[in-house]
């Protein structure tokens, strides 16, 4: 009985770990994204499925961190997007994961 207890105490652990991580990503988007990118349409700014189909990670973290140093490796020809270098190393995963889960699923 005490192995049960523990073994779904680990799974509810785990998951509200996850959860955490996802909603902090989503919460991110809220926060700073939104008001250019879309989840999955474009807005002012690519669609997050569009940047998860086409990019590694870690041209989306480089992008995201420090913008003007990675606008012209990445094929645009100028910058719009603001940096978000106050983000730190666990909020720029966060952020990153979630526009990882719009990536196609082939």
């Amino acid at each position: 009985m005490k192995t049960i207890f523990l073994c779904s105490m680990a799974v509810v652990l785990s998951t509200s770990t996850l959860f955490a991580h996802e909603s902090a990503g989503k919460r991110l988007f809220q926060e700073y994204c939104w008001g250019c990118h879309h989840e999955t349409a474009m807005a002012f700014g690519p669609s997050f499925e569009s940047i998860a189909n086409k990019r590694s990670r870690a041209e989306v973290m480089a992008q995201i961190a420090d913008p003007d140093a990675t606008y012209k490796s990445l094929g645009y020809k100028t910058n719009s997007m603001p940096a978000f270098s106050d983000l730190n190393s666990s909020e720029l995963e966060s952020l990153t994961d979630y526009i990882y889960k719009f990536k196609d699923k082939k």
